[in-house]
């Protein structure tokens, strides 16, 4: 259980939750994410209640968990397309520009259970990119990816906040994002 935590996320912000395994980074996130209600206090949302904005909360929200949310008969395109498809209208060209992004174009017509970890987790975080949310919440972003997938997803989360998003994340490495500091928060 969590207790006495308080947290601000600002526009522009990376906010690091950061401690040891069992600590409840996780359980945390998913409180954010409005996936589990916290069992005291809030989780506001532009100075409300997200229980009473939740439509709106949910717009701006997306979430990446320990699993990656996807379905492994489905190709990566399907995937990308009926997950972010239920939010907006997604043009066929920008998920191939995003897969291509994310270095896993060659995999569109691939179902998700032939992808290897990092690919899957690459596919993932392709979705969060679609999602055009201003909120983004981490949950180790970089599991199962290589050195060039952890910069990629860095300079990501970079552009994301620089162009005025937020990100709170939880990750056991150290963060490097390009051109900023992100704030830790640790849980103990």
């Amino acid at each position: 259980m969590l207790r006495g935590v308080s947290l601000d996320i600002l526009p522009g912000e990376v906010v690091h939750v950061a401690g040891p395994n069992g600590t409840g980074k996780t359980t945390l996130l998913r409180v954010l994410a409005g996936l589990l209600p916290a069992e005291e206090g809030t989780v506001g949302w532009k100075g409300q209640p997200i229980r009473r904005v939740r439509d709106e909360y949910d717009a701006e929200l997306a979430y990446l968990g320990h699993e990656n949310a996807l379905k492994g008969d489905l190709t990566a395109f399907e995937n990308l397309h009926y997950s972010v498809g239920i939010r907006r209208v997604l043009p066929a060209a920008e998920v191939e520009a995003t897969l291509e992004r994310l270095g896993i174009l060659r995999c569109r017509d691939l179902p998700a259970r032939v992808l290897s970890a990092g690919q899957r987790r690459r596919l993932a975080m392709s979705r969060i990119l679609l999602l055009g949310a201003r909120l983004w919440v981490l949950d180790e972003p970089f599991t199962n990816l290589d050195v060039a997938g952890v910069r990629l997803f860095s300079a990501l989360i970079g552009e994301h906040v620089r162009a005025g998003g937020s990100v709170v994340l939880a990750a056991h490495q150290g963060l490097e994002i390009p051109g900023m500091t992100p704030r830790i928060e640790e849980l103990n």
